[in-house]
């Protein structure tokens, strides 16, 4: 009974764990671009055109992703307006969809809760899992349904009853058509990749072969209506987001996209996995004394391998592809760390957890003297704030003594996980200290509101249109210069128009006439590159390496047209 409350007490700790550091803040950090704005920008529009079916970005077609992303984050915009809050939803409801099928799947390993309990502690307190799961990208809900249907097809085959094995292999086809529609062909490579290799090394592919078709079935079904419509309005689709979006990306020999080198994603997973990569230890050591021969322990393995190999040899990579690794890597934490500590190998815990107390004791003096001398820090973020990081990192440095201290290794790994809460908590109170107005410009852009006009003609550069489309209500933004990921949807003939060089943009500026301003929004090193070969501008706005410029056309038309060629 003491045992069955004290998973009770445990598992509600974990829920507000999740409620604390997932939902409580995930509206304060501004809107970050390109990611944030691109997402949630493409939910909006498709809330306001009414189109569900073909993704647009600024009223161009966006085929990078399919559509369920879209679809969730759309209808968080519906029930809590267009603000961070909503669009930041769908990742962090992800999050805790993936925590509970890590503890219901980590359930079968022993027969009591310690180890789902811990596996979803470290799974929920890993700083990548954190930062991704509050940021509006779609890595999490692909996570979600991965993990969906690796567990799905793991509880299929060790099920001997027909109706249960089948049962388990729909719900895994469920899950993949999700994650298909939430990302792509990756849906199916990684769930592939962890199972057939599983089902090898226990003898069991030849049998499993004979009924994993069934997954097949709701799968398909989940994808095809969209996938039908999708290529009626849009024939091209398929085309582009097949070879450029996974072949080009994933395949090419340069990458296609964010090309990085091999080892790119070692110290992505260390640092992601913070603050469990100290007990690397006694992780290793607790590893030695489990039953290599268990099942899960053999997924597990090939679940963080095999995909973690797959991103590495791939030219294509960013932080954030990595995410599906972290589940099976918080099981593997969970079970070493609480073997040792259970044979009462407890030298290599306290090593470190002293390595992170020290670490801790560096940043907090860190933190205390750039407020001391850098003036900058104070001015970004209020000191209260400041103050909660700091009071953060002093209690992260007390409960790493005290589980020093310990003798009980429950109360060890207790004192251990609740110590980088409340610094963690922190930190999208204090993000804006290191954001730049260039990474998150919505205060910028909304300082300049109230000089917009309905008939304002309003241009960017591609990489801050997305911003200037959520914060503007608009989807009819020119680009100017670089086209960037619009390149794609600016080659149709409905968009070639609004891309812009520089003489079209003068030529624009002198036809507006008395039709309505010219706003020109663009970074100043660009600006600087514009400015010879514009006219003068009646109200020039620079904050932070951004320029906001606004042309009044009906005062300055005749000293714009002798500025055109005859």
């Amino acid at each position: 009974m003491r045992t069955k409350t004290r998973s009770k007490t445990i598992s509600l700790a974990l829920i507000g764990l999740f409620l604390l550091l997932y939902i409580a803040l995930i509206g304060v950090r501004p809107l970050i671009v390109p990611d944030e704005a691109r997402y949630g920008e493409i939910s909006r529009e498709m809330l306001v055109s009414g189109d569900w079916v073909v993704p647009r970005l600024n009223g161009v077609r966006y085929f990078e992703k399919p559509i369920l992303g879209y679809w969730l984050n759309a209808a968080a915009i519906w029930v809590f307006g267009e603000n961070a809050f909503a669009i930041r939803l769908p990742s962090a409801v992800a999050v805790s969809l993936t925590a509970l099928l890590l503890f219901v799947w980590a359930r079968r390993f022993s027969g009591d809760d310690s180890i789902p309990l811990l596996a979803t502690a470290v799974f929920l307190l890993s700083f990548e899992v954190q930062a991704v799961g509050t940021f509006c990208v779609l890595d999490s809900l692909l996570s979600l349904f991965i993990t969906a249907a690796i567990a799905a097809l793991y509880f299929a085959s060790q099920e001997k009853a027909v109706r249960k094995k089948t049962v388990f292999l729909l719900l895994a086809g469920l899950a993949c058509g999700l994650a298909f529609l939430t990302k792509g062909f990756l849906a199916l490579v990684i769930p592939v990749l962890v199972i057939v290799p599983f089902l090898f090394w226990e003898g069991q592919f030849k049998t499993f072969l004979r009924t994993v078709w069934i997954a097949l079935v709701p799968a398909i079904l989940i994808v095809l209506p969209w996938a039908i419509m999708i290529h009626r309005c849009e024939p091209d689709f398929w085309h582009y987001f097949f070879w450029v979006e996974h072949v080009d990306r994933f395949i090419a020999p340069r990458g296609g996209q964010h090309p990085e080198p091999f080892w790119f994603y070692v110290p992505i997973l260390l640092g992601g996995v913070m603050p469990w990569t100290p007990l690397a230890g006694p992780i290793v050591v607790g590893l030695r004394y489990t039953n290599w021969r268990h099942p899960m322990i053999r997924l597990a393995l090939c679940w963080l391998i095999l995909p973690f190999g797959f991103f590495s040899a791939c030219s294509g990579k960013l932080g954030t592809y990595i995410l599906p690794c972290f589940p099976p890597l918080a099981f593997l934490i969970a079970v070493g760390v609480l073997k040792c500590l259970r044979k009462s190998d407890v030298r290599g815990f306290i090593t470190g957890t002293w390595s992170v107390l020290c670490a801790a004791c560096l940043l907090l003096t860190s933190l205390l003297l750039g407020l001391t001398f850098v003036p900058e820090l104070s001015g970004s973020v209020a000191l209260w704030k400041w103050g909660i990081a700091a009071a953060g990192l002093l209690l992260w440095i007390t409960l790493c003594r005290i589980a020093i201290s310990c003798n009980d290794a429950h109360k060890r790994l207790l004192f251990y996980c609740a110590g980088p809460v409340l610094f963690m908590f922190s930190w999208p109170l204090v993000a804006p200290a290191a954001l730049k107005a260039k990474k998150a410009p919505g205060a910028f852009l909304l300082s300049n509101d109230a000089r917009m006009s309905h008939d304002s003609v309003v241009v960017a550069e591609n990489g801050l249109t997305a911003a200037v489309c959520w914060h503007y209500g608009r989807d009819n933004i020119y680009i100017l210069g670089s086209r960037g990921e619009y390149a794609y949807g600016l080659d149709y003939a409905d968009s070639r128009s609004r891309s812009l060089d520089i003489e079209q943009l003068k030529n624009m500026i002198v036809q507006q006439r008395g039709a309505g301003s010219v706003v020109l929004i663009t970074k100043a090193r660009h600006y600087a590159e514009y400015r010879e070969r514009l006219p003068d501008p009646s109200h020039k706005k620079t904050h932070d390496g951004l320029v906001w410029v606004e042309y009044t056309p009906a005062s300055e038309s005749a000293t714009l047209l002798s500025q055109l060629p005859e």
